[in-house]
């Protein structure tokens, strides 16, 4: 063997076989396609079991995620927070799941002392069309009908007897009930039994003032002393006394016709049967009274005590 043939380099020649067909390519490319399909599926049906709120919070989260990490909130998609979490039932579609529901008690408590000023109301109404029935009724009362005024108002069923310039109920300067008065507030005494409601008695007077300029007798002590002659007349025709709350003489204060003040139909007595409502704030109001006046006893019997 020569020399040539030992440095000769030896070629290995590999021929390639073609295999027909496309491969499993394809195949792969079909899974990628079926994967996103169902991923498509998937979202349009969470987004269709998704509350609207619950939809703002994701759309937010996605805007800013850092916010949503910070704030928090008491259920999924509760409209207090941007997407608060806690929520596990994604298919709920009204309302939302709380972390930590927490009953609220006031809310029963509210419910019925809202029913139970309903009621009460209706109660006020029923006995204004019974009066207004036995009003029309009764002669006594509806020859007199022009003189008596009934209504509803913020503290209860008002019953006002107006005085007439042919038809005084009082002579003039006097606590005394004419006879045709008297006859009034005893027809609608058993009338104001009907309900467990308590009763306001509150005289008025017209502007005219007595002579001493207000330092003795005024018209205040006028329409106190009437105010409390009607509660004596209306008890005589069986209005139970425990029923009656308060007395007042408001005197010229409170003019019914303030255009004209020495009127007549500034001279007259008003009868509210309360609601239980003002009722309550009444008592209640002369129990804070009573506090502060009592302290105010205390403190000045402490800084003369030796």
């Amino acid at each position: 063997m020569s020399s040539d043939d030992k440095t000769q380099p030896m070629l290995i020649k590999r021929i390639k076989k073609s295999v027909s067909g496309h491969g499993g390519a394809w195949k792969i490319a079909y899974a990628d396609f079926v994967t996103a399909l169902m991923a498509f599926f998937l979202l349009m049906w969470l987004l269709g079991s998704t509350t609207k709120a619950q939809l703002q919070g994701i759309a937010q989260w996605f805007r800013n995620p850092e916010r949503v990490s910070l704030m928090g909130g008491p259920g999924s998609g509760s409209s207090n927070s941007v997407l608060p979490g806690g929520g596990s039932n994604l298919t709920k579609t009204v309302g939302e799941e709380q972390r930590e529901a927490k009953p609220n008690s006031t809310q029963p408590a509210r419910s019925a002392a809202a029913a139970a000023v309903a009621v009460d109301r209706k109660n006020l109404q029923n006995l204004q069309k019974s009066l207004e029935q036995q009003i029309v009724s009764n002669p006594v009362l509806n020859a007199f009908r022009h003189q008596l005024l009934v209504n509803i108002t913020n503290e209860g069923l008002r019953i006002q007897v107006v005085d007439s310039a042919k038809r005084p109920m009082f002579a003039l300067g006097s606590t005394d009930l004419e006879s045709y008065a008297r006859s009034i507030f005893r027809a609608i005494a058993p009338s104001l039994n009907r309900l467990p409601n308590q009763i306001s008695i509150t005289g008025h007077t017209d502007a005219l003032h007595y002579q001493n300029g207000g330092k003795g007798y005024s018209n205040y002590n006028l329409s106190a002393g009437r105010a409390n002659a009607v509660r004596q007349v209306l008890i005589q025709g069986g209005l139970d006394e425990s029923k009656v709350l308060r007395v007042v003489g408001m005197g010229s204060a409170v003019l019914y016709d303030p255009k004209n003040p020495d009127s007549p139909l500034n001279r007259r007595v008003s009868i509210v049967v309360l609601s239980q409502e003002a009722a309550a704030k009444i008592v209640h109001n002369q129990q804070a009274e009573q506090s502060v006046a009592s302290a105010a006893a205390a403190r000045t019997i402490s800084v003369v005590a030796p």
